[in-house]
């Protein structure tokens, strides 16, 4: 029993973990060259993170702010052309400010730094914007800009007049091509709906383009190219199906009508017959 009690004692009297860490940390001398360099990496860490968080919130508002330009223009009036070019003012100047906003905070935060390690942080916010900007551009002149014009607007100027190129990579054009196609196929449809048919061919035509395009990339191993490019090619699908109900049934179903039919042909026909991933 005396035994048992005097392991109990000397346990009872041995220092914690949290005690050893603080007796430890209270004998550090920190004029040591290795403390010194880790209190250094320490720092530098903290601020990488702090870097991060930044760049991470200033692309989550890019892409709110490319949503809602979007919706704009999908609300855009062709029958009335004051009202048309109204809309393209507002989404024009609204997108020239996310450039020099919220892009060029991106590349302030980025000078001196390589962008490839934040390229994650904001890589959505540039998808969006390209899907926004693409969008816009094809609604005003029927094409797009290549990756060289756009990457014009992604230069600026510091403080002290130097000159700063934000990371704009062609993976994030070419994965904003891929959702911009979405938009073609939610527009060929509304167009559908009100009646003006010669437009959804006119659309269609250039997704089958953009598609073509796609079809010489190399992306094996790339599940995100992959998986945008299969959302791409089921677009075109729906486009191909609206144009084929237009041309082969447009004469005996009334045009207002040919959506309900387009709707329900596509909700029994499950099976995908095109090109596989």
């Amino acid at each position: 029993m005396s035994k048992s009690k005097g392991n109990y004692r000397s346990k009872r009297n041995k220092p914690t973990v949290g005690q050893q860490a603080k007796e430890v940390l209270e004998s550090l001398d920190e004029n040591n060259r290795v403390i010194k360099l880790f209190r250094a990496f320490a720092v530098e860490l903290d601020e990488k993170h702090d870097r991060h968080e930044r760049i991470v919130k200033l692309g989550r508002d890019i892409t709110i702010e490319a949503k809602r330009i979007i919706f704009l223009l999908h609300n855009i009036s062709t029958d009335i052309e004051e009202k048309r070019n109204s809309v393209l003012e507002e989404a024009k100047s609204r997108l020239s400010t996310l450039c020099s906003t919220n892009f060029k905070a991106i590349a302030l935060e980025l000078r001196r730094h390589d962008g490839y390690l934040y390229h994650r942080a904001f890589t959505a916010g540039m998808q969006e914007f390209i899907e926004a900007l693409c969008f816009y551009q094809y609604i005003k002149q029927d094409s797009i800009g290549n990756w060289v014009d756009i990457n014009r607007s992604f230069q600026f100027e510091d403080e002290d007049q130097q000159k700063i190129q934000l990371l704009f990579t062609q993976y994030d054009f070419i994965l904003g091509i891929a959702d911009f196609t979405g938009e073609l196929m939610r527009k060929c449809i509304n167009t559908l709906g009100s009646g003006n048919v010669s437009d959804c061919f006119k659309l269609c035509n250039f997704v089958r383009a953009i598609n073509t395009g796609f079809l010489g990339l190399s992306y094996s191993g790339n599940r995100e190219v992959s998986r945008k490019t299969h959302v791409l090619r089921q677009s075109l699908a729906k486009m191909e199906l609206v144009c084929y109900n237009i041309q082969i049934r447009g004469s005996e179903v009334p045009k207002h009508m040919l959506l309900s039919v387009i709707e329900s042909q596509e909700a029994d026909n499950n099976d995908d017959e095109g090109f596989c991933i």
